[in-house]
């Protein structure tokens, strides 16, 4: 499973974890990401992998649900 924004092509980021010994390990820091379903241009919706901050600044239109009739 890719940690990257479909739309901005966020991906992660590497640093250290540091201990108080001084001691440096590898570690990773992983974008937001939320699964959301998006509305498609021509109409319908599709599910996306996209980080909290392209959700936040509208780069992407969430689809509406429709309610059933009961």
């Amino acid at each position: 499973m890719a940690k990257r924004c479909e739309v901005c092509g966020k991906g992660p980021q590497f640093g250290n974890n540091v201990s108080h010994a001084n001691n440096r390990t590898r570690r990773r820091f992983n974008p937001n990401l939320q699964e959301i379903r998006v509305q498609a241009p021509k109409g319908g919706a599709s599910r996306m992998k996209v980080c909290t901050a392209c959700i936040k600044k509208g780069k992407v239109q969430k689809a509406t649900q429709v309610q059933k009739a009961a």
